[in-house]
């Protein structure tokens, strides 16, 4: 799946998905702006994809600060002189808690990222991708978007949010040649998981190997996702060999809860 002569633009590209995404589509070929605000593993990938000879840029970039998103536009068609495609994946994972005990700035902190943020990076790339009459937006949603997720309210309700932009998006996008798809991850290992598995056995009493043994069984696979997998897919709808999907939402979850 060759991307080369493509700019991709991943938010919050420094770790976890959004470093596994970065990875692969400059591995196809791509150009890769790793748009995130920690300066320490903005620098530690940048120094990784220029010892290997990608194309690499790093933008400090926070999504819920539109002069930060219109400052990394500006950056990154100044270094490449194109954006092609957008992966959102910035996201927080917010509290785990019964929602009477969800306090509103919790609240307010994970929709201002996971929502507001995604709207603004797409409203910050759009004009840029209707002059050029193409280009793809892969919104990084999850599988909390599709079904109840107890004890993660603003996570799962955020992701819903995320799926339903997805959606609306790419109706509005279609005329202008602009593909607009949500990938849909189930449990990721890593060590976004790992809190939120150690936050749910403080909060229930379980031990933390017993809340992963459930979560990994809730997979018909029987087991967490590698962020490789997610990577995988956002590849594939960046490439030509997804030209006729669009207002789509792709699970990557091993089955989870289905």
């Amino acid at each position: 799946m060759s991307l080369s002569n493509q700019v991709a633009v991943i938010t919050g590209g420094g770790r976890g998905i959004g470093l596994a995404c970065a990875r692969l589509l400059a591995r196809d070929g791509a150009a890769v702006v790793l748009a995130t605000p920690e300066d320490e593993e903005r620098t530690t990938a940048l120094e990784e994809f220029h010892d290997a000879g990608h194309r690499a840029l790093g933008t400090a970039t926070d999504v819920t600060s539109e002069s930060d998103l219109s400052r990394m536009v500006e950056e990154t068609l100044d270094h490449f002189g194109r954006i092609d495609i957008l992966v959102n994946n910035a996201g927080i994972i917010g509290p785990t808690a019964e929602l009477q005990n969800v306090q509103r700035h919790e609240w307010e902190a994970v929709m201002a990222v996971n929502v507001t943020g995604m709207y603004l990076a797409c409203r910050a790339v759009l004009p840029h991708m209707i002059s050029r009459a193409g280009g793809r937006i892969i919104n990084i949603a999850s599988a909390a978007g599709q079904i109840g997720f107890p004890l993660r309210s603003p996570y799962a309700a955020s992701k819903w949010a995320a799926i339903g932009l997805t959606k609306t998006l790419a109706i509005e996008s279609a005329e202008h040649g602009i593909l607009v798809n949500a990938v849909c991850p189930g449990p990721i290992d890593g060590p976004r998981m790992d809190a939120i598995i150690e936050a749910k056995a403080q909060l229930t009493g379980e031990s933390s190997d017993a809340v992963r043994l459930r979560l990994a069984e809730d997979t018909l696979l029987g087991r967490l996702i590698p962020a490789e997998h997610i990577a995988e897919m956002v590849a594939f709808l960046a490439s030509n060999r997804a030209d006729s999907i669009t207002g789509q939402t792709l699970d990557v979850n091993a089955g989870y809860r289905v």
